[in-house]
């Protein structure tokens, strides 16, 4: 066990885990912030997605040893309020069904977003393709991430 200090969602947390402990076991175990989801474990569905210095990225493969003064933002931090542009296009979009991949798909837009203000339909189909829906509401998605953008303009 190692103690080491994450800045998660702008506040400094000290954990006390093994430096090979993935992020995600982190997050949702040693700090309760249940937001980001378990989905395959091998980074290939992303319902685990956050992001780490702005840019998505898998928490299942991300051991903690590696994140020392680097900026993790979850779910839960990307909007207190749930007022975040693509939340509010989710939620107008009426994107989720079961919802468990949401978390994922919302961070995987928003990043995306950040680095791409005015996408194409075909850069919003590529910057979601690693998410998996598995209840295939990929239709809701790209038009949810598409109308984000557009009021975010």
């Amino acid at each position: 066990m190692a103690s080491l200090s994450l800045k998660i969602n702008g506040e400094t947390r000290t954990v006390d885990a093994s430096p090979d402990t993935p992020l995600l076991w982190v997050l949702r175990d040693e700090l309760d912030m249940v937001g980001t989801k378990y989905g395959c474990g091998i980074g290939q569905c992303g319902s685990c997605t956050v992001h780490l210095d702005g840019n998505a990225v898998r928490s299942c493969q991300l051991p903690i040893s590696s994140l020392e003064g680097k900026e993790i933002t979850t779910i839960e931090g990307l909007s207190e309020a749930g007022d975040h542009p693509v939340q509010l296009a989710w939620k107008e979009v009426d994107v989720p069904q079961c919802g468990y991949c949401q978390a994922g798909q919302i961070m995987t837009a928003s990043a995306f977003l950040e680095q791409n203000p005015n996408p194409s339909n075909a850069e919003i189909r590529n910057a979601m393709h690693g998410n998996i829906c598995r209840c295939a509401s990929y239709n809701r998605i790209e038009r949810a991430v598409a109308l984000a953008a557009k009021k975010n303009a």
